[in-house]
């Protein structure tokens, strides 16, 4: 994801119509590199943030506060082991912080909330601006459906990929069950294996793939007699939650303290 900021962020500073064609959309102001940080045990410590095409100038560290020197926001895809210590940095320098981190705890959650007093925080499962308007589009839909429709959500991503259920899927069937009246922990059914009992009334269902490069998938099914109505987003192209990042990023710089998702950003 990195990379594919860079390519963004160049893509954003020199606008063409195959880079709009592509999904590209204007910044409301130009957006610049100012820092890049990676683990202490990356090898790109010291290069340039750049792994291909023209430099940037900026080299990779590992100290998050030096790689906030001079930044008017900042986004963060690490692991989310590295979530709090990054939050904390952004509240000492008052940057406002975008997390498109994933499979954070509870304990996480709590500490970037309390962050959200002190500085703007958006916590985006997934960047994309398509899976932005799908989770409104399955609030809508399960809330018309009604109680008739059974719910599933399958998603399927690359092997290297560690959480699961995604963030991405777990988002989609907490707008699911919110649109019902319900909490997703009391609903939910992670897995499926052997002469269980029927399916419960009123559950959410996942079903996880992962395999080779796939950039990320998401169904959500609405499943009743007779009929099936179903959901679905694909990407592609990591570059669309590249893009859709910098969207949502130029959108935090300015606004009051405060926690955020992508459908504030949409205007959703």
């Amino acid at each position: 994801m990195g990379q594919s900021l860079i390519r963004a962020l160049r893509d954003s500073s020199s606008p063409d119509p195959a880079a709009e064609a592509r999904g590209g959309s204007a910044l409301r102001q130009p957006l610049e590199l100012s820092g890049a940080l990676a683990s202490g045990s990356s090898a790109r410590l010291g290069l340039d943030a750049a792994a291909e095409g023209a430099p940037t100038g900026v080299a990779v560290t590992a100290d998050a506060t030096r790689a906030l020197e001079g930044a008017a926001v900042a986004i963060d895809f690490s692991a989310a082991q590295r979530l709090a210590e990054h939050a904390q940095a952004c509240v000492e320098r008052a940057v406002p912080l975008l997390v498109g981190t994933t499979g954070f705890d509870v304990a996480t959650r709590s500490l970037l909330e309390a962050a959200a007093q002190s500085i703007p925080v958006l916590i985006a499962p997934n960047t994309s601006v398509g899976v932005g308007v799908l989770k409104e589009l399955v609030a809508i839909a399960a809330a018309a459906l009604g109680q008739d429709f059974d719910v599933e959500i399958i998603e399927a991503h690359h092997r290297a990929k560690r959480d699961a259920p995604s963030g991405t899927a777990l988002a989609l069937a907490e707008a699911a069950s919110a649109a019902r009246g319900r909490v997703l922990a009391e609903v939910a059914t992670y897995g499926r294996h052997g002469l269980g009992a029927p399916r419960p009334p009123d559950s959410i269902g996942f079903s996880v793939v992962r395999g080779g490069d796939i950039v990320g998938e998401h169904t959500v099914m609405f499943a009743a007699g007779g009929e099936r109505l179903e959901l679905t987003h694909r990407a592609t192209d990591r570059m669309v939650f590249a893009r859709g990042a910098l969207k949502a990023a130029d959108w935090l710089i300015g606004r009051p303290t405060g926690l955020y998702r992508m459908r504030d950003v949409l205007g959703l």
